[in-house]
């Protein structure tokens, strides 16, 4: 990472980080161009591990690329707010985002789906939903695994005292 001084590395503040975001954008192999897509997600740390869980219809495109191959990078970002200035390139913004780069899989047991679509509802909502396998069986359910991931905060200028 470049800006050190903007990296964030507690898992408390990675957390914030990603309980504040409302959305994934996942970036996925497809030909000559990336196709990035943003969906929902639900998240967990197994350890040292990054999971993610999104959802979607149980085909199309974005299932067809992660079949092709499963390599995917996904990015979320919130606190965004331009910082304005008296010149063109003085301009920037404040944010937060949370980078991470795994493997995405389809899930196909109904009790791990049901318990992934649980996590990404909780951590959508902040409520606890019942979600049984065939409640889960009606959607495509992704899991990605991120073994690598980093996080970076820009909270703009200090505010006098």
């Amino acid at each position: 990472m470049r800006r050190k001084d903007r990296e964030v590395t507690e898992i408390a503040e990675i957390r914030k980080i990603l309980d504040t975001a409302d959305i994934l954008h996942m970036g996925l192999f497809d030909g000559d161009y990336p196709y990035v897509v943003p969906v929902h997600y639900g998240y967990e740390f197994r350890g040292d591990t990054l999971v993610f869980y999104t959802h979607s219809a149980k085909e199309g495109h974005k299932l067809d690329l992660i079949r092709s191959n499963p390599a995917v990078c996904v990015e979320v970002d919130c606190d965004v707010e331009t910082l304005p200035a008296k010149a063109a390139c003085g301009y920037g913004s404040t944010f937060a985002s949370v980078i991470a780069r795994g493997k995405a899989e389809i899930l196909e047991d109904g009790e791990e789906k049901a318990e992934a679509l649980r996590t990404l509802m909780k951590c959508q909502t902040g409520m606890d939903f019942e979600i049984n396998a065939a409640m889960a069986g009606a959607v495509a359910v992704l899991k990605i695994t991120a073994d690598e991931f980093t996080a970076k905060r820009n909270p703009g200028p200090k505010k006098p005292e």
